[in-house]
C-alpha cells in the first residue's frame, strides 16, 4: 500500500537516481504518497467497474450461468478488499495525524456520508452470498431475499459512489502526469507497488473462486 514520503529518495538527480543511493526495494514498492494512494483507488474502481458489468451479464442470464456468476462474486472479494483497504488506509493516516495526508483532506461531505452505506451494503451483499454459496439452495428462502435487496441497494449506491467521484479525474490525470514527470519516477513513484497490489488481488479472487468451485455444483443442478 502506498505510503507518504516526506522528500525525494536520497541521491534523486535531474538525470535519475545514482545507482549508490538507490532506494531499498520496500520503499520504491510504497512509495507515491497521496498521489499514489489516489491513483491506486482509481486503478482499483475501474477494475470493480469492469467486474461488475460482467457480473451484471450473469444476473441477467442467472439460471444458464449460474456458474459464472457465482466465480465472479468469489474473485469480486479480492479486488474488493484492496479498494476498502486503500480508502482505509487514507483515512487512518489522517486521523493519525500525517502531514501529507492532512494536507490532501478528506473527501467531500456528501462522499463521506455515502461512504459508511457503500461499506455496509458491500458487507451484506458479499456476506449473503458467501452464505447461500456454502449453505446450497435449500438456504434460497431467507438469504436469497436478503441477497437480492442487499444487491439492489449496493448497486445504487455504488453507481452514486462512481458519479461523484467522476469531477476527481482530472485530479487523478494530473497526479499520473506529476508522478511521470518526477526525475526519480522509476524508482519512487510505487508504480510497481500498486501494479502487484492489483495483480496479487485478482490472483487471491481467482485462487478463492477456484477453491470453491465444488460448492458450485448443487447451485447449478438446482437452476437447471
Amino acid at each position: 500500500m502506498p505510503v507518504a514520503l516526506e522528500q525525494d529518495p536520497p541521491g534523486a538527480v535531474a538525470g535519475g537516481v545514482s545507482a549508490s543511493a538507490r532506494p531499498p526495494l520496500w520503499q520504491r514498492l510504497t512509495a507515491g504518497g497521496t498521489d499514489g494512494n489516489g491513483l491506486l483507488t482509481a486503478a482499483t474502481g475501474a477494475l470493480l467497474l469492469v467486474l461488475l458489468v460482467l457480473l451484471g451479464v450473469t444476473i441477467v442470464a442467472i439460471h444458464p450461468l449460474i456458474d459464472e456468476h457465482l466465480f465472479l462474486g468469489m474473485l469480486l472479494l479480492g479486488p474488493l478488499t484492496l479498494k476498502l483497504s486503500s480508502v482505509g488506509y487514507r483515512l487512518a493516516l489522517y486521523h493519525a495525524g500525517n502531514a501529507r495526508y492532512r494536507a490532501k483532506g478528506l473527501p467531500e461531505l456528501v462522499m463521506r456520508a455515502l461512504a459508511p452505506f457503500v461499506v455496509l451494503t458491500t458487507l451484506a451483499v458479499f456476506a449473503s452470498g458467501v452464505v447461500l454459496l456454502a449453505a446450497g439452495p435449500s438456504s434460497r428462502g431467507t438469504w436469497n431475499e436478503i441477497h437480492k435487496l442487499s444487491f439492489m441497494l449496493w448497486l445504487a449506491a455504488w453507481w452514486g459512489h462512481v458519479i461523484l467521484h467522476l469531477p476527481d479525474l482530472p485530479k487523478l490525470l494530473s497526479a499520473r502526469k506529476r508522478e511521470r514527470e518526477r526525475p526519480w519516477d522509476d524508482y519512487g513513484s510505487g508504480r510497481g507497488g500498486r501494479a502487484l497490489s492489483l495483480a496479487a488481488a485478482i490472483l487471491a479472487g481467482t485462487v478463492l473462486a477456484v477453491l470453491v468451485i465444488p460448492l458450485f455444483h448443487s447451485w447449478a443442478a438446482f437452476e437447471h
